[in-house]
């Protein structure tokens, strides 16, 4: 396994924009780490999950971890309805999908299958943080790994996480929880924010890509 790790915060169907982030990987070094919510907002669902699936099937060290809209998809499979993630943007992705013949079922169990966190022994990497919860990784629950919008917790490891969306294109360095919020927003306009870690958890760079017009451009839907 790589030493050093490259965490891109959340995509949001922003393809252009990552095919940007990416060209700042070093595969052959980093471990790159996506920290969920690939879906929705954004112009382009389809085709940023389709790229994510195909870096992980061709690199053992690239590591997808679920995001509250992933399991709002797989909830919406499993139940044939999520009333709030189609009313919020569950419509367009669907859309997206059908537009490029993607297979709902398999797009399901590959959700299904993504870790809710990666941690080593100076890390943990999740969606959305580890608050003062008794099960952080309760899916459903408000307060857990994907869903959570509490202050976070110090839990003696450099905390990453994304899902509350900055409004700049500045990582959130918190030194009480030791944590860095790198939502930065990409679909609103803020652009994409790539975090590289070295092995001990010390910060080696910050990269933010601006969010490219045809992402998020409403003639581009």
């Amino acid at each position: 396994m790589s030493h050093e790790f490259f965490i891109i915060g959340d995509v949001h169907g922003c393809f252009y924009t990552l095919e940007e982030m990416i060209r700042h990987w070093d595969a052959d070094h980093e471990t790159l780490i996506f920290l969920g919510d690939l879906i929705d907002r954004g112009n382009y669902s389809s085709k940023v999950l389709e790229k994510c699936m195909e870096l992980q099937r061709s690199y053992t060290n690239c590591i997808v971890l679920k995001g509250n809209h992933e399991y709002e998809f797989i909830e919406y499979y499993d139940k044939g309805e999520n009333l709030n993630w189609t009313r919020q943007c569950g419509e367009k992705t669907l859309h997206d999908f059908d537009q490029n013949n993607i297979d709902h079922k398999k797009i399901r169990n590959w959700f299904k299958s993504l870790s809710l966190k990666y941690e080593t022994d100076f890390l943990m990497i999740t969606h959305a943080g580890i608050s003062e919860t008794d099960n952080p990784y309760n899916e459903d629950h408000d307060d857990s790994v994907l869903w959570n919008r509490k202050s976070l917790k110090n839990i003696g490891k450099l905390q990453i996480h994304g899902h509350t969306p900055l409004k700049n294109a500045e990582p959130l360095f918190n030194q009480n929880s030791n944590s860095v919020n790198i939502d930065t927003g990409a679909v609103y306009g803020y652009g994409l924010t790539g975090l590289k870690i070295s092995g001990d958890s010390s910060i080696l760079e910050v990269i933010n890509i601006p969010t490219d017009i045809r992402d998020t451009l409403e003639t581009f839907i």
